[in-house]
């Protein structure tokens, strides 16, 4: 897809978080389903192309790489999951290409999306996939091996340090985290609407057409040097740092630390209250 975007543009993300979510009290209130469950988002997982874009209201657009993410896992991807250990969590799976083949693969995977049409897609490749934000209860919580937060995802909620608070909690000891970063050294929160190239001029409304997806929701563009400070300063350590297709990402290994009676019981009553088969929780 061609657009004028800026030379530090950041990786493509995958869909965000809802406000159909539980608010756990680990992280910001996510944003609306609206904004990833409907058109023109939706449209776009259903016919596995674009244009799509994540829109700033001074019509700064970042086009988003539909086609690479409704396509096979590639090269890039597969360098990040031949990395995987244990149960992996893929968080903002979008339409599935990363669950179907960590399944594929062996490994006993489950990917959550706040969007229907990316848990449709992602259940028909094969994958197991729950309509479910990160900051909902989930099953599993405090023993995944992996969580992966690929295509740009480290931005959902447009809070980073959140967002690893909320991964330690669900995450096992010694788990590892898996996240694609910006190419540049950019650490910045900004506020986005879907839009797929009808948006009109900035300050303008968006069409009708484009309905309750032109709701704004925090974002988040974080390059490597400026997520590894964030994690480092929670105790964060890192695991392996690489390159593959002019993708960037970053292992992290779990903060060493107690977990406390509140959160191990939270933990507990997720897994027990969510009704999932018994090949989506972790061992």
């Amino acid at each position: 897809m061609s657009t004028t975007v800026p030379s530090s543009e950041f990786a493509a993300p995958a869909p965000a978080e809802s406000a159909e979510s539980t608010d756990t009290g680990k992280g910001p209130a996510a944003p609306r389903a609206a904004s990833w469950g409907a058109d023109p988002y939706a449209n776009a997982l259903r016919t596995g192309r674009g244009p799509l874009f994540l829109r700033r209201s001074d019509g700064w657009l970042l086009p988003l790489d539909v086609e690479r993410w409704c396509s096979d896992a590639g090269s890039a991807d597969l360098s990040a999951l031949h990395r995987c250990e244990g149960p992996v969590l893929d968080i903002g799976c979008g339409p599935g290409r990363l669950v179907a083949e960590l399944t594929a693969l062996g490994h006993r995977a489950l990917g959550i999306d706040v969007s229907e049409a990316a848990v449709a897609r992602t259940r028909g490749l094969g994958g197991a996939a729950l309509l479910r934000s990160v900051f909902d209860p989930l099953p599993g919580e405090g023993r995944w091996g992996t969580l992966l937060l690929l295509d740009g995802n480290i931005g959902i909620g447009g809070d980073p340090a959140a967002l690893l608070a909320r991964a330690a909690d669900l995450l096992g000891v010694g788990g590892l985290l898996i996240a694609e970063t910006a190419p540049v050294d950019v650490d910045e929160r900004v506020r986005v609407r879907l839009d797929d190239g009808r948006g009109g001029p900035p300050g303008e409304s968006p069409p009708a057409a484009c309905g309750a997806a032109a709701e704004p929701f925090p974002w988040a563009r974080i390059g490597t040097p400026a997520l590894l400070r964030h994690a480092r300063a929670r105790g964060w350590r890192t695991a392996d740092q690489w390159s593959a297709e002019g993708r960037m990402f970053v292992s992290l290994r779990r903060p060493v630390r107690e977990r406390s009676a509140r959160t191990s019981s939270q933990s507990a009553e997720s897994a027990n209250s969510t009704p999932v088969i018994s090949s989506q929780l972790p061992k």
